[in-house]
């Protein structure tokens, strides 16, 4: 399941998963999705690793600006991913 997390000025959409223990190690998978005509740019990266997976017609540039931003707000992600989401974040 992916839950939103925001949208950047520039219409870009970040959703992330919720904790995915993959051999014993929680992880969480963060999409990021931007409309262009024709389409999506898209890219994945996994936390805590800062392992990008994916990527699709977003810059360097892009990139390097939404690794900055991950660096700063993985806390935030990995533990709203624990509670499920904005939604269910009354703990947080």
């Amino acid at each position: 399941m992916m839950y939103n997390y925001m949208t950047l000025n520039d219409g870009t959409g970040i959703a992330h998963s919720e904790i995915i223990e993959k051999n014993g190690v929680e992880e969480v998978r963060v999409h990021f999705e931007q409309p262009v005509e024709g389409g999506f740019n898209w890219a994945e990266c996994w936390l805590p690793s800062y392992s990008w997976t994916e990527r699709n017609g977003f810059s360097q540039a892009q990139l390097n600006y939404f690794q900055e931003f991950l660096e700063s707000t993985a806390h935030i992600i990995i533990q709203l991913a624990r509670n499920g989401g904005f939604d269910n974040a009354a703990g947080f």
